[in-house]
């Protein structure tokens, strides 16, 4: 099970949710800014924590090494944590599902096998593991979900054009993939960055009752 930290949205009843997926060595407690960073108050936000504990942090998977099975262990994790939502009527297309480098990563691997149709998926400083595989093994939703992917061009630990190559691939396999490139490092930026994130998380919601 994960453990994870729900920040209710300011506005009542709303089923909403944003659920958060940080970074290798980081926590959710890295990502408390971000519900008022967004400011967006229709919307609950949960901030989880990955499994694996990682020098004062957590990990999703080993990094490097053999990443496959830490990384089928935590989509596990994930759907299971999908489906406890969805059982506490926070249904599949109310929820953006996002994260940072790894848990891009996992955003991507777990939400395009997911069976549900989610309200999105982003994807920021990140990649997509065994692509091929992960094209041979998609839901069959996978091809209605929304995804925004974002990449620095100085990003010094995943390069940035074997990201976009992915991107493309993603595309020409017949994803509406929303691609946004950004001059920064491995990081956020600022609120150009934000200001992306906050349209797309939006669009997803528009026409559904809260």
């Amino acid at each position: 099970m994960l453990h994870g930290e729900w920040i209710p949205a300011a506005e009542k009843n709303s089923r909403r949710l944003l659920v958060m997926l940080h970074g290798l060595g980081d926590s959710l407690e890295g990502w408390r800014w971000l519900p008022e960073a967004l400011d967006l108050p229709w919307l609950n936000f949960l901030l989880v924590n990955a499994p694996d504990e990682y020098f004062g942090g957590y990990s999703w998977f080993d990094y490097p090494g053999d990443m496959a099975p830490g990384i089928l262990r935590s989509r596990k994790l994930l759907f299971e944590l999908l489906d406890d939502l969805r059982a506490k009527n926070f249904p599949p297309e109310q929820i953006t599902l996002a994260g940072f480098s790894q848990g891009c990563l996992m955003t991507m691997d777990a939400g395009l096998r997911y069976p549900h149709k989610l309200a999105g998926l982003v994807g920021i400083s990140g990649w997509v593991f065994e692509i091929e595989k992960l094209l041979a093994e998609l839901s069959p939703v996978a091809k209605q979900q929304r995804l925004l992917v974002t990449h620095g061009t100085f990003d010094p630990l995943l390069p940035f054009d074997e990201v976009r190559k992915q991107v493309q691939m993603l595309k020409s396999a017949g994803f509406k993939v929303a691609w946004r490139e950004f001059p920064k490092a491995h990081t956020i930026h600022g609120e150009t960055e934000i200001s992306v994130i906050r349209e797309f998380v939006r669009a997803g919601y528009s026409g559904i009752g809260k």
